[in-house]
């Protein structure tokens, strides 16, 4: 069998969506035996093999992770096989958040090995954990540093911000508005700027809180993007936090359904509210910055991070064109593990998902249809509905067939290996 549905984990993380307003428990309610509660939050539906949330084929008890342990070349192909040790080398998710989840960053390679090699305990693995996400409902996220111009501009339009960061306000302010400041120089006023940023007395940041709260007005749409409407939000789910604060350095991007942001090592991110399907390369490792009850490990997070900065627009990750009919688009991240297609059809057309020489995770989230296998000789066909997940073997060429009276979308996450 080359075309395998799964029955994918859903967890209950205090972040998500409450009962069938999650998307994620729209789609886990297609699994046997799952039960929707109302007044239970869902954040994530696991589509692969960690062990936190492993997928099984649908039906039985039997993990995907061992059906690939007893032919990986054939799962996973041989290539894939061979560089990711035999390992399904992505994990596919879709999130569903109410509450702003913690502002992070991931380790590259290198940092994760000596990481995990000193606090085991901490830093689960040795892995890197570069994610790509993609929007389903309108999505409000946080990525990477502003232009230095907005910093600067906030710290003078805010003195409850500048409060916190006043030993080095005034260089960070002048690198900047100086024309002949190198990029090094404004990257290093940057690390300062965040550093006294994360490192402020938790009596301060209260204190200053209290007084931007009393002084800037809320909102109650929580699609609002503007800093005031971001901090009183933020502050009502994170009180007293100093992630708070992090509105005036991050940028904060809005998402149609459909576009897509990349996030790769040592690069500051958060996803504040909606639905997005996520892939990322299989770990755990997780440094904190804010907006979070959990260890804030600040001297790894200091150092670690590369301080890129730009727009807004600099963070999205536009998708290309990938089929002739061009029904199929392929999201495609500068690294190894993954590529996601979203595949999205009207009522009757069909498109071809060409064979590739490593695995690939099916996902529907629209409408309805079928998965066919083109080269099987016994017409091997399956359902689509929303929540309905496959794995699709190496080098097996399917069809997505959107049935006469519904339109269809896809998402699959694979990997090349190349």
């Amino acid at each position: 069998m080359s075309v395998i549905r799964l029955a994918c984990n859903v967890n209950n993380y205090h972040w998500g969506k409450h009962g069938l307003h999650s998307k994620a428990a729209q789609f886990a309610a297609t699994n046997p035996g799952v039960t929707i509660d109302a007044s239970e939050t869902y954040a994530e539906l696991w589509m692969g093999t960690h062990p936190s949330g492993p997928s099984k084929v649908y039906g039985t008890d039997t993990p995907l992770s061992s059906l690939i342990a007893q032919n990986p070349e054939q799962m996973l192909g041989a290539q894939v096989s061979s560089k990711f040790d035999s390992q399904l080398p992505f994990l596919f998710k879709v999130l569903s958040i109410e509450k702003a989840l913690s502002i992070q960053s991931h380790p590259n390679k290198t940092l994760a090995q000596k990481l995990h090699a000193e606090r085991p305990s901490v830093y689960k693995d040795g892995n890197h954990k570069p994610e790509m996400s993609i929007a389903l409902t309108d999505f409000v996220a946080m990525s990477g540093f502003r232009p230095l111009e907005q910093i600067a501009g906030f710290i003078g339009e805010y003195p409850e911000f500048k409060a916190l960061v006043s030993q080095s306000a005034e260089g960070f302010v002048s690198v900047v508005r100086e024309t002949e400041s190198s990029d090094a120089e404004k990257r290093l006023h940057l690390k300062a700027l965040f550093a006294e940023l994360m490192n402020a007395d938790p009596e301060d940041v209260q204190k200053q809180l209290d007084r931007l709260l009393q002084r800037v007005g809320a909102g109650a749409d929580p699609l609002n993007i503007s800093e005031n409407a971001l901090v009183h939000r933020l502050n009502a789910e994170y009180p007293g936090d100093v992630g708070v604060f992090c509105v005036f350095m991050l940028n904060v991007l809005r998402l149609n359904p459909g576009e897509a942001f990349f996030m790769g090592p040592n690069d500051p991110h958060a996803y504040i509210f909606g639905d997005c399907v996520e892939c990322m390369a299989t770990s755990d490792n997780v440094v904190r910055a804010g907006l979070t009850p959990k260890l804030r490990d600040v001297p790894v997070l200091v150092d670690m991070l590369t301080y890129d900065y730009g727009t807004p627009e600099g963070k999205l990750l536009p998708p290309v064109q990938m089929s002739e009919s061009g029904h199929s688009l392929i999201y495609d991240p500068p690294i190894d593990e993954f590529s996601v297609v979203r595949t999205a059809l009207a009522a009757g057309q069909a498109d071809a998902l060409p064979a590739v020489e490593g695995p690939q995770v099916l996902l529907a989230v629209e409408g309805r249809g079928r998965i066919k296998v083109s080269d099987s000789d016994d017409g091997e066909e399956y359902e689509l509905l929303p929540g309905h997940v496959y794995f699709v073997c190496a080098n097996t060429n399917v069809a997505i067939e959107a049935d006469h009276s519904s339109p269809l979308v896809t998402y699959t996450a694979r990997c090349l290996a190349e």
